[in-house]
């Protein structure tokens, strides 16, 4: 399934024209997603490519995000990929509440790639070892992106945005329902 991220009303972005993310559930307890962002890519600030480690504070300069919940209920998962491989992933249990360190999960699998006219991150993730992800539920997610120009300027983009300021915890973002994986 592929689906449009659109820009926050209060930003602009002149190096990324559309970015797009493709979400497969091929897994009871897997997730995966690839954003591809499409524009002047020479106007985007990447970062290299490193480790591919666990690092706090990725949303901070271009970083790809997913925002997981099952059930009803408040709790939910914040997973960062930035362009240099690194990840984190945090589990909250309201909205910005409770929020601490998802150590249970496996590091996920993230690669990027780049050509002319896109520039592509993928990310793989084995959740089958959080507890408010059980494999057999209906998942919500909002999905969104951080894009830092060369320019120094930031912009924000997201399934949906709710009013006001940019805000990719809020529950209105949580709007694509991804079903459980058939399991054979």
């Amino acid at each position: 399934m592929r689906q449009a991220l659109s820009l926050h009303p209060d930003w602009r972005c002149t190096a990324a024209t559309k970015i797009e993310v493709e979400i497969a559930r091929p897994r009871p307890g897997n997730l995966a997603l690839r954003y591809v962002v499409t524009g002047n890519l020479a106007d985007l600030r990447m970062p290299p490519v490193t480790a591919s480690e666990r690092a706090d504070g990725l949303w901070r300069h271009s970083c790809f995000e997913a925002f997981v919940r099952a059930g009803p209920g408040p709790a939910y998962y914040e997973f960062n990929f930035a362009p240099s491989t690194q990840w984190a992933a945090y589990r909250f249990s309201g909205y910005r509440r409770g929020m601490s360190v998802a150590d249970e999960i496996v590091a996920p699998r993230v690669e990027v790639r780049s050509n002319g006219g896109s520039y592509e991150l993928q990310a793989s993730l084995e959740l089958d070892r959080l507890p408010n992800l059980p494999g057999d539920s209906v998942w919500r997610l909002g999905l969104s992106a951080v894009i830092e120009e060369t320019s120094g300027g930031m912009s924000y983009w997201a399934l949906v945005h709710p009013p006001g300021k940019a805000d990719f915890h809020h529950s209105n973002c949580f709007t694509l329902e991804l079903p459980a994986a058939w399991r054979p």
